[in-house]
């Protein structure tokens, strides 16, 4: 891998790897593999990856979640569904060394359609680390920092800021709150930084490399990336800070995004 994210073609590099997971999640690693193929596998499952910080080595333990896409041969129905709460909720439950398990469920042909190539695709290619099965990243195209690839991956956000002030405006505990915010900074940052990505020629994952990336090329909101980043890494329960994240730099933000990418496609 080269600078930036990249391979020696250009193409972006996956970001993970078994081999980065921390000593301190290999045990929390295996036994997500064990309880997917008891719960899930056989004729279901297609193939299960990791993502996020446990496989790209950067994880702190009793601070980060641990994060799972599970690829089904068919649409995932509400069994399914339950069967993947059971898993996150018992994964929770038996190791300090995590704070909260998600799993993402979706269809192999999902995955691999047209409509998703430039999304899901991507995000399965370049984002995730196979865990069990067959790799769908072998029929996914290499993937570069280009405008199309901004477009399809964050190209909603308006839609995402109009869920997200329901959520705001729902939430009752400060837990509720801090989780909101939590996903909210990530998604801005994120969503700031492929703003800029096919300026700034790469891919990184990295929240405050992200920010710092997004302030070259918009000064004069660099410190409130930066603070967005610094948000997403360590939470705050306070209603203030959701409402600046959701209320102002989330809507320039989608303004500006629009303007210089146009929207994502429209999902059924």
């Amino acid at each position: 891998m080269t600078g930036r994210g990249l391979t020696v073609d250009g193409s972006i590099a996956r970001e993970g790897a078994l081999s980065r997971v921390p000593p301190a999640f290999g045990g929390v690693v295996d036994a997500a593999r064990t309880r997917i193929v008891e719960a899930v596998g056989g004729r279901r499952l297609h193939s299960a990856y990791l993502y996020g910080s446990i496989p790209r080595g950067t994880a702190v333990p009793g601070v980060s979640d641990l994060d799972l896409l599970l690829a089904l041969h068919a649409e995932p129905t509400e069994a399914d569904r339950r069967d993947a709460t059971r898993i996150e909720e018992a994964l929770d439950q038996s190791f300090d060394e995590i704070d909260g398990v998600g799993i993402l469920l979706f269809s192999a042909r999902t995955l691999l359609s047209e409509l998703e190539r430039h999304d899901l695709g991507f995000f399965v290619a370049c984002l995730c680390t196979p865990l069990l099965g067959d790799d769908l990243a072998d029929q996914l195209p290499g993937y570069r920092p280009t405008p199309l690839l901004a477009r399809e991956t964050n190209g909603d956000l308006s839609i995402a800021l109009a869920d997200w002030r329901r959520q705001a405006a729902e939430a009752s505990t400060d837990k509720q709150r801090r989780s909101l915010c939590r996903l909210v900074a990530r998604r801005i940052v994120r969503t700031g930084f492929t703003l800029v990505m096919p300026r700034w020629g790469g891919w990184t994952s990295d929240l405050i490399e992200s920010a710092e990336a997004f302030g070259r090329y918009y000064p004069e909101r660099a410190e409130q990336m930066r603070a967005a980043a610094r948000t997403g890494r360590a939470p705050s329960a306070d209603p203030a800070v959701l409402r600046h994240l959701i209320d102002d730099l989330g809507p320039w933000l989608a303004v500006e995004y629009a303007a210089v990418h146009g929207e994502k496609a429209v999902r059924p």
